[in-house]
């Protein structure tokens, strides 16, 4: 497998071609379009206590409906992103993608049974999990190499925690409470169409870099030479910490948001309209978050934040079962807990993007993408929901513990690939 240039990172010279009002405008409409993404995927979640009795679901059937998306995510991650590789045509699959998951969220709502709800959450996953691979390809090749962290840390976490971690939890609880959690299903559909409406005529198709005429490596054409690409990939020491790192805290964040919601109004005796506000933090939180730690890492480097963050995170868990002051307080305990957040684009994109030429990137990507949905968001949530079941409401915050703090000791292994550290230090990208 070929990969990046030491000095330009493994982009292409599009983004020279690029103003930076184009760039910005770029980054602002991927934001918005992945934050609506995450806005549809949110809505069960923060719907939960009204749909939960309603439907009589039980603690193993909710963490299925939360693995359920994740692992059709996790599949449409890989293919996705390989297929726009090929093609060459990532902004019309993106919109074909944002279409799809938007009608998606309408069957969600009509849903009567476990079965039903399952299918639709499964159907849905397929539809979103292209559109951030096929972004960050995107934000790779179009965008300035000096922003990439901070570029990619934005498309990735602020729109998707403004809209689907602070929103999502906040608008759609107020719209149940005043409705049914049905028509908040509705609602949550149309964004989507405007944001693909969007895409379409606001941006431009990205030039496809050309491949070198005898490269040492590429990538196959044939399903069998792409396997073999994987698992080169997968031999790259940064690249498997990274899927690792990442199965471990996509686990720790699906875990997160399948079942805090209905812990705080079960156990902790929240309404859930102060329960909406307290998860909402996580997405005010996690907004903040995309610029300073994204934007951070350009400067003190990807290591640093991979590390302490999620150590960090076990502030969250811990809060949750022994916070027994007001909501205010446990608001502010998740919100820097939460931190973590800002690390997701890095294992997922950054330094994945900073490996291999930018041909191949929607491909890795997907490869980084798909395994942390396939594997943490899919056991993730089941194992949570089982363990609930057998041992009570708090062993899913225990869960999250563990997987915090693995993360950060796998992370130690990782060897830094931010330019401008390197660049201090005197030093080349490492030797892949």
């Amino acid at each position: 497998m070929a990969h990046a240039p030491d000095t330009a990172a493994g982009t292409t010279g599009n983004w020279m071609k690029n103003s930076p009002a184009y760039q910005t405008l770029l980054v602002f409409l991927l934001a918005l379009n992945f934050g609506i993404v995450f806005f549809d995927r949110q809505a069960l979640n923060a719907l939960m206590p009204f749909v939960e009795p309603d439907l009589q679901l039980s603690q193993t059937q909710i963490g299925l409906l939360a693995s359920g998306l994740s692992f059709s995510w996790a599949i449409a991650a890989f293919f996705v992103g390989r297929l726009s590789d090929s093609l060459g045509k990532r902004k019309l699959l993106l919109v074909i993608a944002t279409v799809a998951f938007s009608l998606c969220s309408f069957l969600s709502g009509i849903a009567t049974s476990f079965l039903f709800l399952f299918a639709a959450r499964l159907l849905m996953g397929a539809a979103e999990g292209g559109v951030m691979p096929i972004s960050h390809a995107m934000v790779a090749s179009e965008v300035d190499p000096k922003r990439r962290g901070l570029a990619q840390g934005v498309a990735q976490n602020l729109g998707s925690n403004l809209l689907g971690s602070f929103a999502a939890p906040v608008v759609l609880v107020w719209f149940a409470t005043m409705f049914s959690w049905r028509e908040a299903f509705y609602l949550a559909a149309v964004p989507g169409l405007i944001s693909a409406a969007m895409i379409w005529f606001m941006l431009r198709e990205p030039e496809m870099p050309k491949a070198p005429p005898k490269p040492k490596q590429s990538l196959g054409a044939s399903f069998s030479d792409y396997l073999k690409e994987i698992g080169a990939a997968m031999k790259v020491r940064n690249m498997w910490i990274c899927v690792v790192v990442g199965v471990l805290m996509v686990a720790h964040f699906v875990t997160t948001w399948a079942f805090m919601p209905l812990y705080l109004t079960t156990v902790k005796g929240y309404d859930p309209t102060t329960m909406s506000w307290i998860m909402g933090s996580l997405g005010i939180a996690a907004a903040i978050y995309s610029f300073t730690i994204a934007g951070l890492s350009d400067y003190i480097g990807r290591k640093p934040v991979m590390v302490w963050l999620p150590f960090l995170a076990v502030l969250g868990p811990l809060g949750a079962m022994y916070w027994e002051g007001g909501a205010i307080g446990l608001a502010a305990i998740f919100f820097v807990g939460w931190a973590v957040n800002g690390v997701f684009p890095i294992f997922m994109a950054t330094i994945p993007s900073e490996t291999f030429e930018a041909r191949h990137h929607a491909t890795v990507l997907g490869l980084a993408m798909g395994s942390c949905e396939v594997l943490g968001g899919v056991f993730g949530p089941v194992i949570g929901g089982a363990l609930n079941d057998a041992f009570g409401m708090d062993s899913f915050l225990w869960l999250l513990i563990g997987l915090s703090i693995v993360s950060g000791f796998i992370a130690m292994g990782l060897k830094e690939t931010a330019p401008a550290v390197l660049a201090r230090r005197g030093e080349a990208s490492p030797a892949l």
